[in-house]
């Protein structure tokens, strides 16, 4: 309603903008036809009698004169009668009208007919243009009004250009043998059918953000070669009531007419949520379209061709009566990728960019860990980006490992300078980190330290794990605790309690939400024994959505409390203990940081061999 009363305004704007400029060109025409004098007959016959007119042109019962000095008048005379004989009647020498010029103009019938109508006409002319584009505009939104309800998933035919395959998705391979059956069916349906088979009608697509669900999707659309609809879970959905079942029924209804075909849902908790939650009921519009969604899957024709795919990170929140069976009747997880995967999908992203031969993409793969599709995606990217700043014609490993620090942390600050104190406190509490880290077992391995600026650290130290890993054990995150609290321990040995600077900040946050973890989520605590604390529950009330339930006692949480602070308090203990014992190894580490400011792997290394502590 809104854009209908703005379009009728902008219209009426433009049709009374319309009507002042024709006003005003006829009035400048009527000024520009003015500028010539209006005179009596008489004084014409008095000029002509003095020899003072050139030439007369007659135009009906208008005279326009010309006189000696090239001004112009105008006269009328009487219809009827001719301009000879006006003259004669006025005893005009003969003699003295054959030296005037004169002519007589024939108005064409349709230039008199139209200077005789359009002074009348143009008005209702400029009124009936109006009520038309009124009128349009009227229909135009009936329209608008009758598309309302239409779905808009984009449609992707077969054959596409866009035809995306599974030789362009990396990894994943369990998930791809899940949906190759998918494939099968839809290209050869007779198969399923002669043996009584019925194939899924829904498959769910969960994992981490990034990690490929859409992308999957298309391959199988790409690999059936069928037509492929796209839609977001938030398209269906909107302030009307009923407007999002209506375009489910006008999705499923075009996907019917082009089966066998692919309906892929992107983000389907948008509408999926548990219903009975929100404060409408089952009068809230999200939750008529999910039943619209849920009365679609299950009135299938078994054999329709129509095959659902949705994507969702939140697999939790979704209805149950989205996931029986008969609806979504599989569930095909996408992991993050290992190293293996990891260097294959660089290598898709890859192609047709020139690189350096010093590019070792495995390389680029183990300093990776826990990246996903996405991510690598776009550290390839920010790679050919910095290197076309550089003014390179090809992209070298600088580029690609400082495009994973980039991703990692953000943009290095040059412009924010540190002064000498700050360069040395910083200096000590990244050293505290990396020897921690170093000379504890369990920890990762450290790859780079720096003092330069990233995002909102004043430095940084890049650790990761030797090699992928599922499970991890309670020495890991001790040693993990230790070295996220070496930087705040490695501070207070130097400057003292009374100058300890606020650096340590995130540190002590990740430290505190681990030892928590530890205790309320793994049970790791021996005090507290192999129990979890605190039930997540999703809640969607007046905005907020997550709610966390206290299923234990004041008692409890005391001891819960008491158990976080003796992690970390045994954290920074050992912490300290190593800076005190290899204080001369983070003496070396320190001096080495403030003159170059980046220490890599193999100079960090080479630093502990010298001290003979390799």
């Amino acid at each position: 309603m809104k854009n209908q009363t703005k379009a009728i305004t902008k219209n009426l704007i433009v049709s009374i903008s319309i009507f002042l400029l024709l006003a005003l060109a006829m009035s400048l025409y009527s000024v520009s036809g003015g500028k010539t004098k209006d005179v009596q007959m008489s004084q014409v016959v008095d000029q002509i009698n003095n020899e003072q007119v050139k030439s007369v042109v007659i135009s009906g019962d208008s005279l326009e004169v010309t006189l000696r000095d090239d001004s112009k008048e105008t006269a009328t005379k009487e219809p009827g009668e001719s301009f000879t004989q006006l003259l004669a009647n006025y005893k005009v020498d003969p003699t003295k009208m054959s030296k005037i010029d004169i002519s007589v103009k024939q108005e064409s019938g349709w230039a008199y007919w139209l200077s005789a109508i359009l002074p009348f006409a143009l008005p209702f002319v400029l009124v009936a243009a109006f009520l038309w584009i009124m009128m349009s505009q009227v229909q135009g939104a009936n329209n608008r009004a009758m598309m309302f309800g239409q779905s808009g998933a984009r449609e992707t035919p077969k054959n596409s250009k866009e035809r995306v395959t599974f030789k362009d998705v990396a990894g994943n391979k369990e998930a791809k043998e899940e949906l190759v059956e998918i494939v099968d069916f839809l290209k050869n349906q007779k198969k399923f059918i002669q043996l009584g088979a019925k194939i899924p009608k829904g498959v769910l697509l969960m994992g981490s953000p990034g990690t490929g669900k859409t992308l999957m999707a298309r391959a199988v659309a790409g690999e059936a070669n069928v037509p492929f609809f796209h839609i977001s879970g938030s398209e269906f959905v909107e302030m009307f009531v009923g407007v999002g079942a209506s375009r489910v029924r006008d999705l499923f209804a075009r996907a019917k007419k082009s089966a066998p075909c692919i309906v892929f849902i992107d983000e389907i908790d948008a509408v999926g949520r548990q219903r009975g939650a929100g404060l409408g009921g089952s009068h809230d519009e999200r939750e008529q379209t999910l039943n619209q969604i849920l009365v679609e899957m299950d009135g299938f024709d078994p054999n329709a061709g129509v095959i659902v795919l949705a994507a969702t990170n939140r697999p939790d929140v979704l209805d149950p009566a989205l996931l029986r069976p008969g609806r979504f009747d599989r569930r095909v997880v996408l992991d993050v990728p290992d190293i293996n995967d990891r260097e294959a999908i660089l290598g898709i992203h890859s192609k047709n960019k020139p690189f350096t031969e010093d590019v070792n993409l495995r390389r680029i793969a183990e300093r990776t860990p826990g990246f996903s599709g996405a991510d690598l995606a776009n550290l390839i990217n920010e790679a050919a980006i910095l290197a076309a700043r550089r003014n390179k014609k090809r992209i070298s490993m600088d580029e690609l490992t400082e495009s994973i620090e980039k991703v990692l942390l953000g943009p290095e600050r040059k412009s924010h300078i540190l002064s000498d104190a700050e360069r040395k406190i910083t200096a000590y509490h990244e050293a505290g980190h990396a020897l921690v880290a170093r000379m504890t077992p369990g920890a990762d391995t450290v790859h780079k330290v720096s003092i330069i600026s990233r995002g909102t650290a004043a430095g940084y130290t890049l650790k990761l794990p030797d090699e992928d890993k599922k499970m991890h054990t309670k020495a890991e995150f001790l040693a993990d605790l230790a070295v996220s609290l070496g930087g705040y321990a490695a501070e207070i040995e130097i400057f003292g309690k009374d100058n300890l600077t606020t650096g340590a900040s995130s540190d002590l946050r990740h430290a505190t939400r681990l030892a928590r973890r530890l205790i309320t989520d793994y049970g790791m605590s021996e005090k507290l024994g192999p129990r979890t604390y605190g039930e997540r529950e999703e809640m969607v009330f007046l905005g907020k959505e997550i709610h966390h339930e206290r299923d234990y006692s004041e008692k409890v949480a005391e001891l819960i409390d008491q158990e976080i602070t003796g992690m970390l308090s045994h954290a920074k203990q050992e912490a300290h203990r190593i800076i005190v014992e290899e204080r001369e190894k983070m003496e070396k580490i320190v001096k080495a940081l403030l003159e170059r400011e980046t220490i890599e792997k193999d100079e960090f290394e080479a630093l502990f061999t010298e001290t003979g502590a390799a």
